[in-house]
């Protein structure tokens, strides 16, 4: 019944967060619904000893997680309800406000994102912009609401959507920045992003370009680094994935922590010291959906670790979804990466649900079977989601997957080394770059030679979003007859017990292995 709770309540949360921000249930409704759960509660807590008790619970916490995530949205809703600026669309204004991102360059703008005490506006202007993060800035330009366009494949991007899941309302393109002043950031941010910038400054002195680029993808995040030409090769190939910072690098940087932390430091030090450290990269690279994900479900590998428990890693992704949702519930509908995040990794456990422990733990070595089946599954998750909001499908991307995933880990490692030894001597990092070098260098011809064939990518006609719950149901069936195939067996109606001899004074274990003082139920 606990696994039953936990897992319906998510589910159910998630529901409520979907359907309100696509059909905005009345507030009175929502309450209602909340004092009903509660009544059913009330009903199911004087009549624990009937039959239908277990299923009075569920249906009390079913409708709560469906109201509260209803709620949720709603309360997110209202910090777009009255805009002083709503007046002043399609004016020339002057908005003073703090730059609270890093600002993100392409090739030909600046992208920046200003707070005043009301609104946020997304700004754009010259690309060779000076502004950093937690600069006061006076912009001066005309100010406009986003609208969804069609892109080059037929999809129509809703950008008004994608905007306010980062809550942003309205934007100013052309903009003119005058700078006001400077550290109105974090103290912590701002600190990391410098040493970020100088950490970069010393790569770029010792890796030519485009293989700098790359290293600083693999490293960081920064895909603007990569040029359009490398990037639509790394799309076309299926390992775009790479240099937006996917589970898989932040499970290597994890391990990269726990490794040096495991000289000096006791197993319960570590974790303390890991959450920090994954934090600390988290704001580092930028607070990405996959990067959140993955670092929740990081740090809870690193408590299970350290307090001796099994991990769960099908709770531990719902766990940090619900808390993405909980903080964000515009990430549902709005952001394609949660989605594509969240719907990888689900594919991943459903076929490799040892792959990014193993990264981290490194209790045996990954095979080429393992990167052939965790692209493989992560693949066939997100299909439909790439069919609806893509509109291209790598056909190469399990080949280039299983010959670039391997030598990922020793390219941002020699990157690495290499940045930090250029700190010392720009000759000593010369050497330890040239490695870094070829490493880069082979994943840039690989996603090259792939990309050149005309079959790497298709284009899917239009598809809608029927379309796509119609193959996750197909899916999903799938997944329940794979199951149900595998656990019947010839002794699938044995029960074997195990005989444990319990020392004299050791606490009792329940039928899960766990200690009376458990976890909370994302370890069993």
């Amino acid at each position: 019944m606990q696994t039953a709770l936990f897992y319906g309540g998510v589910l159910a949360f998630a529901i409520g967060i979907g359907v309100q921000t696509l059909l905005a249930i009345p507030s009175e409704l929502i309450l209602l619904g909340l004092v009903m759960s509660l009544g059913v509660a009330s009903i199911w807590r004087r009549n624990q000893a009937l039959i239908s008790a277990p299923f009075l619970l569920l249906g009390s916490v079913l409708l709560c997680s469906l109201c509260v995530g209803l709620l949720r949205t709603e309360i997110a809703s209202w910090q777009f309800a009255s805009s002083p600026l709503q007046s002043q669309v399609d004016e020339t204004i002057t908005f003073t406000g703090v730059v609270e991102a890093e600002p993100k360059k392409s090739e030909s703008t600046t992208q920046l994102y200003v707070r005043d005490a009301a609104d946020t506006l997304l700004v754009s202007t010259d690309r060779h912009s000076a502004i950093a993060y937690g600069d006061v800035v006076t912009v001066y330009g005309v100010l406009s609401e986003p609208q969804s366009f069609t892109t080059e494949l037929g999809r129509t991007f809703d950008y008004p959507g994608y905007l306010k899941a980062k809550g942003v309302e309205y934007t100013v393109s052309f903009a003119e920045i005058q700078h006001r002043e400077s550290g109105q950031g974090n103290t912590i941010v701002m600190a990391l992003l410098t040493l970020k910038h100088a950490f970069m400054n010393r790569l770029e002195q010792v890796i030519p370009e485009p293989q700098v680029g790359l290293g600083e993808g693999l490293l960081l995040g920064v895909k603007q680094a990569l040029g359009e030409d490398i990037e639509s090769d790394f799309r076309r190939t299926g390992i775009i994935h790479i240099v937006v910072l996917s589970g898989y690098n932040v499970m290597l940087v994890v391990t990269f922590f726990l490794l040096i932390f495991s000289f000096f430091l006791s197993p319960k030090q570590r974790v303390v010291a890991g959450v920090i450290a994954i934090a600390s990269f988290a704001l580092l690279v930028g607070l990405s959906a996959t990067v959140v994900r993955a670092s929740i479900m990081a740090s809870l590998l690193l408590f299970a670790q350290g307090f001796g428990r099994q991990y769960d890693v099908m709770r531990a992704l719902l766990f940090a979804g619900a808390v993405m949702l909980l903080l964000n519930p515009y990430l549902l509908i709005y952001d394609i990466g949660f989605q594509l995040s969240f719907m990888a990794t689900l594919g991943l456990l459903l076929i490799t649900p040892h792959f990014e422990s193993t990264v981290v733990t490194g209790l045996r070595k990954l095979r080429a079977t393992d990167f052939f089946f965790a692209t493989l599954a992560t693949q066939i998750a997100v299909l439909p989601l790439l069919l609806y909001h893509i509109g291209e499908v790598s056909i190469v991307a399990i080949v280039v997957n299983v010959l670039v995933l391997p030598v990922v880990p020793i390219a941002m490692l020699l990157t690495f080394i290499t940045g930090m030894v250029a700190f010392i001597s720009l000759q000593l990092a010369l050497v330890v770059g040239f490695f870094a070098h070829a490493s880069l260098l082979y994943i840039l011809l690989v996603a090259q030679w792939f990309a050149l064939l005309p079959f790497a990518a298709v284009t899917i006609p239009e598809f809608s979003a029927v379309g796509v719950v119609c193959l996750y149901g197909v899916l999903a069936a799938a997944v329940v007859y794979a199951k149900h195939r595998t656990t019947r067996t010839p002794l699938s109606d044995w029960t074997i017990e195990t005989e444990i001899e319990n020392p004299v004074g050791s606490r009792e274990r329940n039928t899960t292995g766990q200690t009376g003082d458990s976890l909370p139920k994302i370890f069993h």
